[in-house]
């Protein structure tokens, strides 16, 4: 039993500065002038967009194309959020990890 609780413990103090670099990149990218982690700003918290893409097939490639490219189709308008998302200058792996952090906040 005590290896299974040292596991864990390790698993999670290994995971712990990944997800602090995923949300340094979202900082170092201006993610959070519209973006907040449990708030709507601009756009959607992002644990909204988490909970809203929450085992949804094809999610996360719909989301780094959103990431990458821009989202004009103001598909947040039934959360009462007017804007689009403009395209952000990101990279497909940059996007690929903002996407994993954004999808695994609860």
């Amino acid at each position: 039993m005590k290896a299974i609780w040292m596991a864990m413990l390790a698993g999670g103090v290994m995971l712990a500065p990944a997800v602090q670099a995923d949300e340094a990149l979202a900082k170092a990218k201006n993610c959070y002038a519209c973006h907040a982690v449990d708030k709507k700003l601009v756009g959607p918290s992002y644990k909204d967009v988490a909970k809203r893409y929450a085992g949804k097939k094809g999610a996360e490639a719909e989301l780094v194309n959103s990431v990458m490219k821009g989202s004009m189709t103001g598909k947040w308008k039934d959360a009462g959020i007017q804007g689009v998302m403009p395209p952000n200058a990101v990279n497909d792996a940059e996007a690929k990890k903002l996407v994993a952090w954004i999808l695994s906040l609860k």
